[in-house]
């Protein structure tokens, strides 16, 4: 096989790669789907307007957790940005701080609640991060 040949077919592999990837991404964020341990958060822009988002309820060590496992994530820089957010579950709004979780505390979180290789491809590799969810 000539070399241009095999360039246009890894180019070709990697610009599938990526369409799948922002597909999966913008499916997940139209659908917003609701099952098994899915919460809506509500997080605060700095003027306070509010925006929802269905998202992954983890524990770890009888705490509440979210992760951010996806390249979208203006929820989660509005929580870094204002702390303040609510929960939905259940039928139940409550009102928590979200706190950003860093060393031993992330390696507990991420020990006890992996992501499958297959959710890893799907998502294009993100960085993980984990908030930890305080009742206010």
């Amino acid at each position: 096989m000539q070399r241009k040949t095999v360039v246009k077919i890894v180019i070709g592999i990697a610009i599938f790669y990526v369409g799948l990837v922002v597909l999966f991404e913008s499916s997940l964020g139209y659908f917003q789907p609701e099952a098994g341990n899915t919460v809506v958060i509500t997080t605060f822009d700095s003027d306070g307007t509010a925006h929802r988002r269905v998202v992954s309820l983890l524990t770890s060590d009888e705490q509440l957790y979210v992760a951010v496992n996806h390249w979208p994530r203006a929820w989660y820089r509005r929580l870094r940005e204002n702390p303040s957010m609510r929960m939905e579950r259940d039928d139940v709004d409550s009102d928590y701080t979200a706190v950003i979780v860093e060393g031993p505390e992330y390696d507990r979180v991420q020990a006890d609640n992996p992501t499958g290789i297959v959710f890893r491809i799907l998502t294009g590799f993100p960085p993980r991060y984990f908030v930890r969810l305080d009742p206010r």
